[in-house]
């Protein structure tokens, strides 16, 4: 249970900021509006493990650790998610954006009402790279997670392969729990996954 809501929360956060960041570093004109989107991505040189301590620290100081709170927020917002969206977005015409503000639709409408519908390839792919990576996380829950009510499968079967060590059949049961979920999800996801692939970066 604590790996659904740790890795379906990430997901679904995850979505909702890289999609509006990235539509509106697609479409929208604001001063510093490269230089920022240049600045988010060389964020993706710096390795996540230099970064741990510093967010580690921070969480200690506002009291999440040990929280589904410190196990979601490092990982809703990503360089690569935003980059991703804004690529797939540029490729959505302006058109469509202009005949909708004319009719006099606002942005959260065109947003929610055209910009998603359409990016439903990306946002699949997305899913389907956020939803494995959160899922599969090891390092940082077992980082935060102190009590072993908030430990996720990755760190269970950790400790269950330490108190059954040579117990082989016991460790590839809790494999298999941990992978089926994924596979599934793919298997559902991957005609928007390879769509969304072979769609986006069409249009620098």
């Amino acid at each position: 249970m604590n790996t659904v809501i740790v890795a379906s929360s990430i997901t679904f956060l995850s979505l909702l900021i890289s999609s509006m960041a990235g539509y509106a570093f697609a479409k929208f004109r604001f001063k510093g509006r490269d230089k920022l989107f240049f600045l988010i991505l060389a964020t993706l040189m710096v390795p996540g493990q230099m970064t741990m301590i510093p967010v580690f620290l921070l969480l200690r100081q506002l009291g999440l650790l040990n929280t589904y709170a410190g196990l979601i927020l490092p990982g809703v917002a990503s360089a690569f998610n935003i980059f991703f969206m804004r690529q797939f977005i540029m490729t959505i015409p302006n058109e469509l954006i202009e005949a909708a503000k004319m009719d006099g639709a606002r942005e959260s409408f065109i947003f929610f009402r055209i910009i998603l519908p359409l990016s439903k390839p990306a946002l699949t792919t997305i899913a389907i790279f956020t939803f494995t990576g959160s899922w599969n996380s090891f390092l940082w829950p077992l980082i935060i997670a102190q009590d072993e009510r908030m430990y996720t499968l990755p760190v269970a079967v950790s400790v269950l392969a330490g108190q059954y060590g040579e117990n082989l059949g016991i460790q590839m049961a809790g494999s298999c729990v941990v992978i089926t979920p994924i596979l599934v999800f793919f298997l559902f996801a991957q005609r928007y996954f390879i769509k969304g692939i072979a769609l986006t970066g069409l249009k620098g």
